[in-house]
């Protein structure tokens, strides 16, 4: 009973964080964005000590629910550790016991710990549950839905129906997808041979549960007097923490999966208040190797990879009047990078930002996407060659879950400067060709640019902009639509502090 309470759970949880990395109408967040919020390195980046004391108290009272619940990283290594241990074409070896890589384990902590302390949270979480998944999530399974999506509103608009609308799928950054790929085979090859063993080894949110979940009130216990070490429980532990030869179990590796109490025939093994019981990782004088089957390839893991990478090579075409492709605008290089709207500075935003990509994934005006910058790698920057961020929106600040984006509201965000634009004469149509154009001072919002003549003594004549920079809140409308190719005539340049004007 308590296994199948915990499977239902976990989808259920799984589903509802995936959706919000794939629902780009922003519906879903309204109601389910607390979902981001409650994953441990988030709550601990933006110190919230409420969700933070309720997961160290769940884990002291059951153990590891966490790991197997709410984490979708977790969730997801024990879907590939399903699918191995079921495929039909041949049996999957079971798990063994194996000894605890404690120092290891500890290792990645501290590495963990000194890089965020150090600014650098981006590298940090390449290792951390949550964002891990986001990125795979944003990267992998957001276009193949995007995808499927925009076949219904193709057949939709058919019907003229207008049930569904087409989202645009493209690479937003080649890095980003390539990591996220590396992790996805990374974590699921170790599932599909090992287990848990990413959450007992790599991951740094699973250490510091593990040693919470060693003073824990339940725990899995073994009844010595019924255990016959036959070793079936064994064989189906994932987390290779029973030791059924001498009836000992390491909870600090336990994720309470409940999977060992159904194996057990004779009822040795139980989920029991036993706040006194020390966690059995006692090293065994022999334990058996841990065999692996090289053979066994996840062969429907690589082919969605393959898949998505090959499509996402389609790229959408600018055409004018559908007879001339209109040639592609580049990317400016700006001196100061355009942060999210409200994530104030670089130094606070490199303290908090985890690189998840939710922010990413529910823009709907396509100009957030990841850096491949270095100094800011993976992070989410502004880019204006696809969109312009409209006063008006704020969900990016809706759904960040560690305050590396606040809050703010349509009022606040109409006022909120985050960046200044800066007009480049070479560039602009009206001086290389000598026609006019009206284009940044008619997409300004806010009404801060506008156009004098070239030649004061002919008022009538050619007329170039010039931006208010007091009054430009940065939002990139005229830069996003500037005719000048391949580089705009005006673009935006972040500034070194966010501000209201």
């Amino acid at each position: 009973m308590l296994r199948k309470i915990r499977i239902s759970l976990a989808i259920i949880a799984s589903l509802f964080i995936t959706l919000l990395f794939l629902d780009f109408t922003g519906t879903i967040h309204s109601f389910l964005g607390w979902m981001a919020k409650v994953q441990f390195v988030p709550a601990v980046l933006a110190v919230n000590a409420l969700i933070i004391t309720a997961l160290v108290l769940l884990t002291l009272v059951f153990g590891r629910i966490y790991c197997s619940v709410l984490c979708p990283l977790g969730v997801m290594q024990d879907v590939v550790s399903w699918f191995s241990k079921n495929r039909k074409s041949k049996r999957k070896k079971p798990f063994k016991y194996s000894k605890p890589i404690t120092w290891l384990r500890w290792t990645f902590l501290a590495v963990f710990v000194l890089l965020i302390f150090a600014g650098f949270t981006r590298f940090a979480t390449i290792i951390e549950p949550y964002s891990a998944f986001g990125r795979i999530a944003e990267n992998l399974f957001s276009p193949l839905y995007r995808l499927v999506n925009n076949i219904f509103a193709h057949f939709a608009e058919q019907w003229d129906s207008y049930a569904f609308y087409s989202s645009a799928v493209w690479i937003k950054s080649t890095e980003v997808l390539v990591i996220s790929v590396a992790t996805l085979l990374i974590v699921g090859y170790l599932a599909w041979t090992k287990g848990r063993l990413y959450c007992n080894t790599i991951c740094p949110v699973g250490t510091i549960l593990g040693f919470v979940s060693r003073f824990s009130f339940f725990k899995i216990s073994i009844d010595k007097s019924a255990c016959n070490h036959c070793g079936t429980c064994a064989l189906k532990c994932k987390s290779q923490c029973i030791n059924s030869k001498e009836q000992k179990i390491d909870s600090s590796r336990c994720v309470a999966c409940y999977d060992c109490l159904d194996a057990c025939s004779k009822k040795a093994l139980s989920y029991k208040f036993a706040p006194f019981a020390k966690s059995q990782s006692q090293k065994p004088k022999t334990v058996a190797p841990i065999t692996v089957d090289k053979s066994k390839r996840s062969f429907l893991t690589i082919s969605a990879l393959v898949a998505t990478a090959t499509l996402l090579k389609a790229q959408e075409s600018a055409v004018d009047g559908g007879l001339a492709q209109i040639e592609g605008k580049k990317i400016p290089k700006r001196q100061k990078a355009l942060l999210p709207p409200n994530a104030k500075n670089q130094k606070s935003f490199d303290l908090h930002c985890t690189a998840c990509q939710l922010c990413i994934s529910v823009c709907p005006n396509k100009v957030l996407r990841p850096s491949t910058d270095i100094a800011r790698f993976m992070q989410p920057e502004m880019q204006y060659e696809r969109g312009f961020c409209r006063p008006e929106c704020t969900r990016c600040s809706d759904v960040c879950p560690t305050k590396a984006i606040e809050k703010i509201t349509v009022e606040q965000k109409s006022s909120l400067k985050i960046g200044t634009a800066v007009w480049v004469r070479e560039n602009c149509v009206v001086t290389t060709d000598e026609v006019n154009c009206e284009n940044c001072e008619r997409h300004c919002p806010v009404g801060a640019i506008s156009r004098v003549p070239i030649d004061p003594d002919k008022p009538r004549g050619l007329k170039i902009p010039v931006v208010d920079t007091e009054s430009c809140i940065g939002c990139g409308g005229c830069e996003n639509r500037c005719p000048g190719r391949p580089f705009a005539a005006i673009y935006v340049e972040g500034i070194e502090q966010q501000r209201y004007i």
